[in-house]
Order: C-alpha cells, then sequence, then structure tokens
C-alpha cells in the first residue's frame, strides 16, 4: 500500500543523521542526549518500533508518533542453503519486496569478501549482501533483477534496516554478538551509485561509531559503471569500490550491459584512473565469465591490457545459470585457464566462491518471486 501524502511529508526516523535527530529533539524541547538514545535505538540495537525504546519517556515517544515516521522492513520469506547461506525476502511498509542474503564463513577462510585482502589475518566473517533499489534499471541482460525493471529507490533508512533485521533474525538462531554481522557488500538488487545519496547517507549511519559501528575495510560497493558518479564517490567515502565490468570490448559490454552505450570502457578506466586511492585502496573489477561470449584467452589478454598499471585486482565470476537468459557457466576448467592467463600478465584474479546456488541467491539470481506468506518468516 503506497505511502498517504501525510505520511510522505513525514521525516523517517531511522534516516535521519544524529545532528538531524538532535535538531529534531531539541524542536520537541527534549534535551540533546534523547538524540544519542534515539540514535543508539534506531543504529546500534536496530528498534523496529518507538515502543520497544523503553528509556525514553512516552510522551516523547508519542510526539515522535504523531510528527515522524519509522517504516521497519518484515521478513516476510527466508530461504536455506546447503551452504549455511540464507536469502531474505522482506516486505517495504508500501507492500514492495526486496531481497538481502546472508553468506557465513565461520572458518574464515576462502570468505565472501570481494575485497578481502590477503595479507589479513582469517577470521570469522558474516556477509550481507544488502539491495538499493527495488528492481533495477541498468537492464543487464544476464542478471535476474533486471527483468523487474526499476519500482523505486529504497531509502537509507531501509537500506540500514536490512541489517538491522538480518541482526536480529541470526541472534534468534543464536549466533553471538550485538552485531552478528561483519561484512557488508551492496551487490543486492539495483544499481547503488543510480541512488548515489541515500547509499552515501547509509554508509555514514552504518559506519557511525555511535550506531553499528562497520570498518570501512568491511563495507564494498559495486557499480555497473556509472562513470559520473565513482570519482565523486571516491571523495565522498573510503568504502571500497567494485566495479562490474564483464566485457573486454564496447561491442561486447554493450550488448550485455546497456550503460556501455552512455559510458563505454574508456570512460570507465579513465575514472578507476582518476578514483581516490587512499589508504592503498584498490578497486575491484568484476567479471562475470559467460560461456562462449567472454571467456576465451583472447578476451583474457584484452583484460591484462586494460587493467596494466592501475591498482586494481579483479574477481572472476563463474556464471549462475538463469532460466531464460541463455547465458552459460564456463565450467571449471576454462574459468581456471582465464585466471591464470590474467596472472601470467601480472594481474592479481581470484575466483570467486559462487554461494547460495540452490536457492538462487547467488550473484545475478535476485528477482522476487512466489506469494508472499503470511507467517512472516520461513523457517
Amino acid at each position: 500500500m503506497p505511502l498517504l501524502e501525510d505520511d510522505a511529508a513525514r521525516p523517517d526516523l531511522r534516516s535521519l543523521s544524529l545532528s538531524e535527530l538532535s535538531a529534531l529533539a531539541s524542536r520537541l524541547g527534549e534535551p540533546p542526549y534523547r538524540a544519542r538514545q534515539l540514535f543508539d535505538w534506531l543504529h546500534r540495537k536496530g528498534a523496529a518500533s518507538l515502543d520497544a525504546m523503553t528509556n525514553l519517556p512516552r510522551a516523547f515517544r508519542e510526539r515522535l508518533a504523531a510528527e515522524t515516521r519509522l517504516p521497519t522492513l518484515a521478513i516476510d520469506a527466508v530461504q536455506q542453503s546447503a551452504d549455511g547461506t540464507r536469502k531474505y525476502r522482506l516486505r517495504t511498509s508500501d507492500g514492495m519486496f526486496i531481497e538481502s542474503v546472508y553468506m557465513p564463513d565461520e572458518a574464515g577462510a576462502q570468505a565472501f569478501d570481494p575485497e578481502s585482502d590477503e595479507e589479513e589475518p582469517a577470521r570469522v566473517r558474516r556477509t550481507l549482501c544488502v539491495s538499493t533499489q527495488v528492481g533495477c534499471a541498468m537492464g543487464c541482460g544476464f542478471c535476474m533483477t533486471a527483468t523487474m525493471g526499476l519500482l523505486r529507490n529504497l531509502t537509507a533508512g531501509e537500506i540500514c534496516d536490512q541489517v538491522y533485521r538480518v541482526n536480529e533474525d541470526l541472534r534468534r538462531l543464536g549466533i553471538p554478538g550485538e552485531r552478528p554481522l561483519t561484512n557488508l557488500v551492496y551487490m543486492g538488487m539495483g544499481e547503488p551509485l543510480h541512488n548515489y545519496d541515500a547509499v552515501l547517507r547509509s554508509l555514514s549511519l552504518l559506519l557511525s561509531e555511535e550506531g553499528a559501528n562497520f570498518s570501512q575495510r568491511h563495507i564494498t560497493v559495486s557499480t555497473s559503471g556509472l562513470v559520473p558518479n565513482i570519482v565523486r564517490f571516491g571523495e565522498d567515502t573510503q568504502v571500497k569500490l567494485a566495479v562490474s565490468l564483464n566485457a573486454t570490448t564496447d561491442e561486447q559490454r554493450a550488448k550485455l550491459m546497456p550503460v556501455d552505450r552512455k559510458w563505454n570502457i574508456a570512460a570507465l578506466i579513465d575514472a578507476i584512473r582518476s578514483f581516490p586511492s587512499r589508504q592503498g585502496r584498490r578497486v575491484t573489477f568484476e567479471y562475470v565469465l559467460l560461456r562462449g561470449v567472454n571467456d576465451s584467452d583472447e578476451d583474457a589478454a584484452r583484460l591484462s591490457a586494460l587493467l596494466q598499471g592501475l591498482p586494481v585486482k579483479v574477481n572472476l565470476i563463474p556464471y549462475n545459470e538463469n532460466p531464460g537468459l541463455g547465458f552459460g557457466d564456463p565450467g571449471a576448467e576454462r574459468v581456471a585457464a582465464f585466471r591464470k592467463a590474467l596472472e601470467r600478465r601480472g594481474i592479481t584474479a581470484m575466483v570467486r566462491k559462487n554461494r547460495g546456488r540452490d536457492i538462487a541467491a547467488a550473484c545475478g539470481q535476485l528477482a522476487v518471486q512466489g506469494e508472499p506468506t503470511d507467517q512472516g518468516r520461513a523457517r
């Protein structure tokens, strides 16, 4: 059900910064520390409602309920993979659906972390792949989300709330810690840099020491190549960037990714060359290997030539086959040969471990399917 006009006019509490909450508390006649209490409930404890904020005076909560809104995602269904991956279908307050994917690696080795540094010691990683839009406008031919089109952007609060609702569910499952999740990848439904302001605001909220307190080293944002926002992103934040390349010629890439018709490979490489690499930050290029399309030795040679001299690494992603899209997985032997061809030319390359294939939770497979459940949570 869409928001009513008077609802939309009220500020979304979960999207407000601490300074904005301070201004709100002051306007409502509350002492300054109320804003810090409110921010703590919203972003450290992940409160789902005002009623849960038990140390706030009832009168203050009633004023907040009248003058603001707190839209909270509802877990509508969960699918569990044999490898421990959990795919969440989440319902927004206006009745739309998105998906988020939890990928655990309790051993700390070979974790799904596209920007994990080789020198970083093995540790437990519990990663959440978050969505930034309902659907996507980019139209990539190998991606299931693209078949939905773009329905709307998510707010900063909705992006953050995926983290809080999954943390709540993981605690319910007995996973230790107030914040079980350790890593975030903005690689779910949608193009993050197409929803730039909300994504930047969500990062600020999630990185806040007073809130969820994630580390910049443990968050990666992916883009299909929105060139004007790439350098801007590097200047505005120090979290990591991953770029979906997926082809080595513009003819090839434009067929797979319509964004190339507006910003071609040369423009994309120029943007990466200008990307601020503070504190040794490297950009990751993601390359989905499609059988007979972009997986040849010639493709590997062209890819190496494109990336020479750039502080980058490559994540090779064997394609997760989706019914009706017409692309295939090249197979382990071809993937290994492609990686070796890159490494012979001095390009650091890794093969991404596919997670959640059996529940359509792997890269490129997210698209809301099936009917909503009445139970609120599938087990």
